[in-house]
């Protein structure tokens, strides 16, 4: 792997999540426990925009003890759970009390495999970190991550690669079916043609390039 680069730093979160989401895409998302570092490449997000998305957890803009990290400095980890049994990692977005947050829903796994492969139970590179579970599992993330600072050292994205809007496609977000509103927009962003991009139903194909 290349050398990592520069942290991230705050105030590149405090934007809009869909203006953040889709600059994400390329930079490294990286773990540090104590079995050692695991990284990956972001291919794969999602912008939830908050109280007028009925698509977030937070819409309605009633902050509850799952949803009160979202309503903090951005910059920080959003990990909830589904099913009882699997975490899922958001950035925090936006400014204090404007709860917005990016999914990340896919990684190219870049180091550490042996121990991701452990964790994941599987040695195929495609389903290491290939969906919000998955990539939780295989680094290590639960709950007991939510609130870390991603500027820190245990948890944090860094500058990795840059790729040009041609690369990036668009489509809208997953299993959002409860949403009415928010529910077609076009906010599920990944890397065309990358192989650990989630495996997706048909009717999220994209629907274009990033404009």
């Amino acid at each position: 792997m290349e050398r990592i680069g520069t942290v991230l730093p705050r105030d590149f979160y405090a934007r809009d999540a869909a203006e953040v989401a889709p600059c994400l895409l390329g930079k490294l998302l990286c773990r540090r426990t104590e079995q050692g570092l695991c990284a990956g490449m972001i291919v794969e997000t999602e912008a939830y925009q908050g109280p007028l998305d009925d698509a977030a957890h937070s819409y309605g803009g009633h902050p509850t003890e799952r949803t009160r990290v979202m309503y903090g400095p951005a910059g920080h980890a959003y990990v909830f759970s589904i099913y009882g049994m699997h975490s899922c990692l958001n950035a925090v977005t936006a400014d204090i009390g404007q709860p917005q947050a990016v999914l990340i829903r896919a990684l190219e796994p870049m180091e550490g495999l042996a121990l991701m492969e452990a964790r994941r139970g599987t040695a195929d590179p495609r389903l290491l970190c290939s969906g919000p579970g998955r990539l939780c599992q295989a680094l290590g993330i639960t709950r007991a991550q939510n609130g870390l600072d991603l500027t820190g050292e245990e948890l944090f994205i860094a500058e990795y690669r840059d790729y040009p809007k041609a690369g990036i496609c668009v489509s809208p977000r997953v299993n959002i079916d409860y949403a009415t509103v928010y529910r077609d927009r076009l906010w599920r962003f990944f890397l065309k043609e990358n192989p650990c991009v989630s495996a997706v139903p048909r009717r999220y194909a994209p629907r274009g390039i990033l404009e």
